[in-house]
Order: C-alpha cells, then structure tokens, then sequence
C-alpha cells in the first residue's frame, strides 16, 4: 500500500480547500489495488476529499458523491489507474459490495461508508475518517454547520485479522 506514513495519525484540516489539498497529495501516492475506506457524517468532506484524490491520481470527473448510482468509475487521463468512487450507505452487506464487481486489484477504490464491510472483501486498507461539528456545538451555529468548519481526519493503516480457517 502506497501512502507515506507521514500522512497517518489525526490532523486538522481548516477549509474544503484543504480537504481537497490533502486528497491531491494522497492521490498522486496512489496506485492500482490500494483501498480507501471513508467515514464520517453527512457533509463531513468525504467526496471533496476524494475530488482532490482524483485529480492528484489524474483520472476524468467530475468527481461527485455516488450516494444514488452506488458506484462510480473514472478512468485514467494520465495512463495511472482508475479510480472507483463506492458508496456503501444504501448497501445492506458486503455480499451487496462485492456484488458489485469492482476491480479491487487494478483499481484504486474509494468506499464512503464502507468501514464494516472491508474487511469482507480486503486483506488490508487504509481507513480515513473525518469529523466534523455536529448539531449541538455550542460553538456553531446551525445554519453554519456545513460551513468551512475546521474537520479533523485521522488516517491509519488497517490489516483485516486472520480467520480460524486461514490460521
């Protein structure tokens, strides 16, 4: 898996600009077969996140939230491989996921929502949440809440544990 380690741990992130910076930067790191798994609410900044990834991995857009036609895929304009934009809200399992037929191996896939079904279809993957406020701080106003509130992204690096049966 390809991102550098300095980019794991939790940082701040200001303004969507630079939710979209920090996507461009992982993005240009990526390479077929890497897995990102997305979390956080509603407005949070996955898709911008994943907007700049896209650039940075040089694939087509426009890079849009996948919520109603599940998955997306934009191919490369660079000679790279394509991205796989997945959004696992609606899906009831990993069965439905995996029905789907991504090409995990020559692909870089990004799943919004996807936390409790990678490891169904991934031996390892990187789990990048996103946190923003949220109704009742009491520091924001409700109208302001999708506003360039500052985010906080944490990224790790998950390895999916060995079944008793792979043991």
């Amino acid at each position: 898996m390809s991102i550098d380690p300095a980019f794991l741990g939790r940082r701040e992130i200001t303004t969507a600009d630079d939710m979209e910076r920090l996507g461009f930067v992982i993005g240009e790191q990526l390479v077929a077969g890497d897995l990102l798994v997305l979390t956080g609410p509603l407005g949070a900044g996955k898709t911008t996140f994943t907007r700049g990834l896209a650039e940075g991995l040089g694939v087509r857009g426009p890079v849009q939230s996948p919520t109603f036609v599940i998955a997306r895929t934009h191919p490369s304009l660079v000679g790279r491989a394509p991205l796989v934009h997945a959004d696992a809200y609606r899906l009831g399992s990993a069965a439905e996921l995996d029905d789907l037929d991504v090409d995990l191996a020559g692909s870089v896939v990004v799943i919004e929502w996807g936390r409790e079904m990678a490891p169904a279809i991934a031996d390892a993957w990187w789990d990048i949440e996103i946190e923003r406020p949220v109704g009742g701080d009491e520091e924001l106003d409700d109208e302001d809440l999708d506003a360039d509130a500052p985010r906080v992204v944490t990224i790790d690096r998950v390895a999916r544990a060995p079944t008793t049966l792979e043991r």
